[in-house]
C-alpha cells in the first residue's frame, strides 16, 4: 500500500536517498567501534574496552531507528555490505598499533563527518522538501553524535 503522509513521492525519495546514506556512515562508524572494542591494546584496556561497548550499542540503536525512518517513509532500506560501501562517505582504517588513542582520533573523526553531513540536511529536509519529521528526526541524532563526539574528544 502506498504511504500517504503529506510529503510528496519525490521528495520522500530525496530524503530516502539521504537517509540510506547516514545509514551507511552509522553502519561503518558501527563496525569501527566494534573493531575498537575487540581490538583495543594497552594499559587502559578494559577501561577502553568497555567504553567502545557503550559506543557501539548506541550506535546500533541509531542504525534501527534510521532503517525504520525509511520504512515509515515507505521506502526499503538499504541492507547488505556492499550498499553500505557504496554509499558511505567514510572510509576504513587500519593502523600499526591498536591503541585506544588512535581509536579515539579515527572514531572522533567519523562522528564530526557523520555530523557535518546531518547539519547540511536538517534544513533542507524541512525547507526544500517539507519532512519536518525527518529533519526532526536528524537533528536529535545530530545531537546524539556531538554527545558521542565529545566523550571521545575528552578521553583524548
Amino acid at each position: 500500500m502506498k504511504t500517504n503522509i503529506g510529503i510528496s513521492e519525490k521528495n520522500s525519495q530525496l530524503v530516502v536517498d539521504q537517509l540510506a546514506r547516514i545509514l551507511a556512515d552509522e553502519y561503518v562508524l558501527y563496525t569501527k567501534t566494534r573493531n575498537a572494542h575487540w581490538n583495543v591494546e594497552g594499559a587502559d584496556f578494559y577501561e577502553k574496552h568497555k567504553f567502545f561497548e557503550m559506543q557501539y550499542m548506541q550506535l546500533e540503536e541509531y542504525i534501527d531507528k534510521i532503517a525504520e525512518r525509511i520504512r515509515t517513509l515507505g521506502f526499503y532500506t538499504p541492507a547488505t555490505l556492499a550498499s553500505f560501501l557504496s554509499l558511505t562517505q567514510l572510509t576504513e582504517f587500519s593502523r600499526e598499533k591498536n591503541d585506544s588513542n588512535g581509536f579515539i582520533k579515527e572514531l572522533l573523526m567519523d562522528h564530526e563527518s557523520i555530523i557535518f553531513k546531518l547539519r547540511e540536511n536538517i534544513n533542507s529536509f524541512a525547507t526544500d522538501l517539507h519532512d519536518l519529521g525527518s529533519s526532526d528526526f536528524i537533528t536529535g541524532l545530530m545531537e546524539d553524535h556531538e554527545k558521542m563526539a565529545w566523550l571521545l574528544r575528552s578521553h583524548l
